[in-house]
């Protein structure tokens, strides 16, 4: 997984997030290197499922059509129980990231494991606040992987659609 040059882009709902992953996959990006990871879990809902190395989720309820959908497109659907954030839903290459550092049990300078997995890939540390806080407050990041080219054309294209900005 290239580090430069990572963009990541925050939703404010599962909708806004579906319909930049949509429009990237429309415009021939291929939507097997994003990354998506999002709570938006309520209290009565009752999420269940977990991660295997078949890259599927055993099972999964309370969560409704999302990250059905959103699973049905990206690549290594994972769920995890992270202090500090609780439930989170995640798809993408980010996966890996955070399966090594939650194997490994890396913590890097206080970092939460989702910190040192966003640091793993390149994220600055004063960037990896702003993403957790982000999650904290049930929305959605999404990163985009690829070379230089790949990245530019992502960009462009979710720019072109006026409706989101890089975080």
């Amino acid at each position: 997984m290239e580090k430069a040059n990572l963009p990541f882009y925050v939703f404010n709902t599962h909708v806004e997030a579906e319909d930049a992953i949509r429009l990237l996959g429309k415009s021939g990006f291929d939507v097997q290197k994003l990354s998506l990871v999002g709570k938006g879990y309520h209290s009565e809902e009752h999420p269940v499922g977990f991660y295997t190395a078949g890259d599927r989720i055993k099972s999964w309820g309370g969560t409704g059509a999302f990250w059905g959908g959103i699973w049905g497109l990206l690549f290594a659907p994972a769920v995890f129980f992270l202090p500090g954030l609780g439930l989170v839903a995640m798809a993408g290459p980010f996966v890996a990231a955070l399966v090594s550092g939650l194997e490994g049990a890396v913590v890097v300078g206080g970092l939460s494991a989702l910190g040192a997995a966003l640091s793993q890939v390149g994220v600055p540390a004063d960037e990896i606040i702003k993403y957790e806080t982000a999650l904290k407050v049930d929305k959605y990041v999404l990163m985009i992987h690829g070379d230089t080219e790949e990245v530019a054309k992502a960009r462009a294209t979710l720019a072109g659609a006026g409706a989101w900005k890089a975080a």
